[in-house]
């Protein structure tokens, strides 16, 4: 029998039975209308009514037509399909109450002398009627095609619009067994009352027992322009309480301004970085890029893939990808050539091979420059200096020069959160780089210009991917510390910036960005436990390791005498860097450059503490050689 209804149902009916439907609804409203007038006793002439009803009826008809009331589809009846009806109901008796009026002022004889109340009566039956008809219909069509699952009885975060846009989605989605139980709002008006029968609670009154006792499965978090912190603690209380959390995208988000179930999601890691993500719509960026030959080191690595993806976005003469990773770098390749993009060189080269990068400069003649070559692992650095200098150091040196002697017009520098008051080789290495691209500003046509920021989501060797093979083995997730934080950004983000910064950057400024508040390491781990439906510490445990050599417990975006300017993007700045001996940075470096193979590791990194004396080592051998 269920089939059967379900194979009806979900045909839908013509618009024309719709409008017969509804004229047969105004006819038998008109009959109650009299009825009601007269008490419900046939004390009218009936015969004179019935005269009356094929003009009625016709007038309804052709008032439905015109305001279309008839076109809705009667199952997904909602707000606009009831103001429909409302409106064309109130023409039909405006209508007939101004003939009325008319044929009693000039006292015609006329069979649409209808009494006014006999009017009002009809109007109110036909709200009712027609309305009652129409949902009747659509909680029928909800019953027979409604899924045969259990229902799981859920909670949704927010009884504003939105929270209310998102409970109409959920009851009237038929292929969902969810149960809205009740809403959850801080606004003290709404709590204790309740909507559409659903009680409004408070957040406070949702603890471990509420949720045992109304077996609570999900919670769907329904607030517009909620702020990322505050996202952050409200998932953090329920993935305690063992709950599932979705949330609701921006409506700006929404397929064609209507939500529907399915742009509900779980609750991502990238939801949780206690921060607002950046946006940058910038016009000058086709310009800056058109026709342009684009060079990027490091093609192959997180980042610089990233930046490869988004310059193909511009109408570039030619991108050249440079890695010294052959298989990173093909599938790169195969991953363009599959999407159809032309123009793009790949070339297996090594930043460190002076001579080669210079045939290909000279060969290639790049106008813009992106640096993202590097070695950024800090605990691999910290066992081997040696590398360090020579990729992150002399490496980019190597890129530095040919830049200035071939006229690249920008050079864009990847840099990061570590060079700041750096306490690792990886860090300090990174902040030679930076004082070395800063020391030869205004000295040719080249602008250098650096980007400074935090950790990477999904970037290889940053703590998401880790923790994720550590959950998919079984655990523990590995913490250093259990105060330890990070700032963190998505990959699509950390290069909206750099290539922002080439456009804005007039060369020697080193870009920052807000990133909010750091991110708790521990809560993380924990969180992304909860988030792959397991329970800490009995499915997956946490074990604090001990800080690495080198490790900082908090990462900062600025040192400790630099401060920031404003830029026309208010989540970007520009760190006003300290004055630095230019002449004697130089000569610290090029006595660095000749750090040979056979020296040992201190020797190295004493030459890299003379250079950044700011660079005191943490957790690590190398503490003997800071001052006590």
């Amino acid at each position: 029998m269920k089939q059967i209804l379900n194979n009806i149902t979900n045909r839908y009916a013509s618009k024309w039975l719709v409008l017969l439907a509804d004229i047969v609804i105004v006819s038998v409203s008109f009959f109650l209308a009299h009825l009601i007038r007269y008490n419900f006793v046939i004390d009218f002439d009936f015969e004179l009514m019935l005269k009356r009803l094929p003009y009625v009826a016709s007038l309804a008809a052709i008032v439905f037509i015109i305001v279309g009331s008839h076109k809705g589809v009667v199952r997904f009846t909602g707000f606009k399909d009831i103001v429909n009806i409302i409106i064309g109901t109130n023409i039909v008796a405006t209508v007939l109450l101004l003939i009325s009026l008319v044929i009693r002022r000039f006292d015609l004889n006329s069979i649409f002398n209808i009494y006014g109340s006999i009017i009002y009566i009809h109007l109110l039956i036909n709200i009712l009627m027609l309305v009652g008809f129409k949902l009747f219909v659509k909680s029928f069509y909800n019953y027979v095609t409604k899924t045969d699952q259990p229902n799981a009885a859920i909670l949704i975060y927010g009884a504003g619009i939105s929270g209310m846009l998102t409970y109409d989605v959920i009851k009237n989605d038929t292929k969902t067994n969810y149960f809205v139980k009740g809403f959850i709002d801080d606004d003290k008006g709404k709590i204790g009352k309740k909507i559409d029968l659903v009680k409004v609670y408070a957040f406070n009154d949702i603890d471990e027992n509420f949720i045992t006792k109304h077996q609570i499965e999900e919670v769907i978090i329904s607030i517009q322009n909620l702020e990322s912190v505050k996202l952050l603690e409200i998932s953090s209380i329920f993935f305690k309480l063992g709950i599932k959390v979705k949330i609701v995208p921006p409506a700006k988000h929404w397929i064609d301004g209507d939500l529907n179930l399915g742009q509900i999601k779980d609750i991502k890691i990238e939801d949780l970085l206690g921060r607002e993500p950046i946006v940058i719509e910038n016009a000058v960026l086709q310009e800056e890029y058109s026709n342009q030959v684009i060079l990027i080191t490091g093609a192959a690595g997180s980042i610089g893939s990233e930046i490869a993806r988004k310059t193909t976005g511009f109408d570039y003469k030619q991108l050249i990808l440079i890695d010294n990773g052959e298989s990173a770098l093909y599938d790169l390749e195969q991953e363009f050539k599959l999407s159809g993009k032309t123009n793009i060189i790949s070339i297996v080269a090594d930043v460190r091979n002076a001579d080669r990068i210079d045939q290909l400069f000279a060969t290639i003649k790049p106008k813009i420059v992106f640096h993202a070559a590097a070695y950024k692992h800090v605990p691999l650095m910290e066992s081997n200096p040696f590398e360090a200098v020579t990729v992150n150091v002399i490496g980019t040196k190597n890129i530095v020069d040919l830049s200035v002697k071939h006229a690249v017009n920008k050079f864009v520098f990847i840099s990061t959160d570590k060079a700041v008051n750096p306490t690792n080789v990886m860090g300090a290495s990174k902040r030679i780089a930076e004082l070395y691209i800063n020391s030869l500003n205004n000295k040719g046509q080249t602008k250098f210009i650096t980007t400074r920021f935090g950790n990477v989501l999904g970037s290889n060797g940053s703590v998401i991917p880790l923790f994720k093979k550590q959950i998919a083995a079984g655990g523990p997730i590995t913490v250093t510390h259990p105060e330890i934080t990070r700032f963190f950004m998505t990959i699509s983000e950390a290069c909206q910036l750099v290539i922002e910064a080439a456009v804005m950057g007039n060369g020697g400024e080193i870009f920052v960005f807000d990133m909010g508040k750091s991110v708790r390491i521990f809560d993380l781990a924990l969180n992304m436990i909860i988030l792959s439906g397991l329970k800490y510490p009995n499915d997956i445990d946490i074990k604090i390791t001990g800080l690495r050599p080198g490790e900082k417990i908090y990462e900062e975006l600025l040192a400790n005498n630099e401060n920031t300017k404003p830029t026309y993007h208010e989540k970007i700045m520009i760190a006003k860097a300290q004055q630095i001996n230019n002449v004697e940075i130089a000569s610290k470096i090029e006595d660095l450059l000749h750090i040979k193979t056979t020296m040992n590791n201190l020797e190295i990194v004493s030459k890299i503490k003379e250079i950044v004396p700011e660079y005191l080592s943490k957790n690590s051998k190398y503490e003997v050689l800071d001052p006590k």
